[in-house]
């Protein structure tokens, strides 16, 4: 079992830059597919990024693509998501998530959120 724990979140203006952390708890962090999702108010849970547990393979949405990073450290158990070219649509809660792959970190592990606000 791994437990999650989200940081970085905040208030930015438009076009500024956050940096998203996610700390893992357990010895196996090194063997888990991690991944990024997003919800904004009234609406669906989305992938935004994920990444192999190696960290050598990286997955974009195309809202993320050339604006986003997602990085991991497996030495300190976190993984990461840099945020630049903030939009006022980037605004949601953002949930990093463990799993065996990509196809199925929604049925992994959850943190509990941080939430990310870009005003215009």
């Amino acid at each position: 079992q791994v437990q999650l724990v989200e940081s970085g979140g905040g208030l930015v203006q438009a076009g500024g830059s956050l940096r998203l952390s996610c700390a893992a708890s357990g010895r196996t962090f090194s063997s888990y597919t991690m991944g990024w999702f997003r919800q904004a108010p009234g609406k669906d849970r989305d992938f935004v990024a994920g990444i192999s547990a190696s960290g050598g393979a990286t997955y974009l949405s195309n809202s993320a693509k050339g604006r986003f990073t997602i990085s991991r450290d497996n030495a300190k158990n976190t993984m990461y998501l840099q945020m630049n070219s903030l939009k006022p649509e980037d605004t949601a809660v953002y949930y990093c998530a463990a799993g065996t792959t990509i196809a199925t970190l929604g049925q992994g592990y959850w943190g509990q959120g941080t939430q990310v606000t870009v005003s215009s």
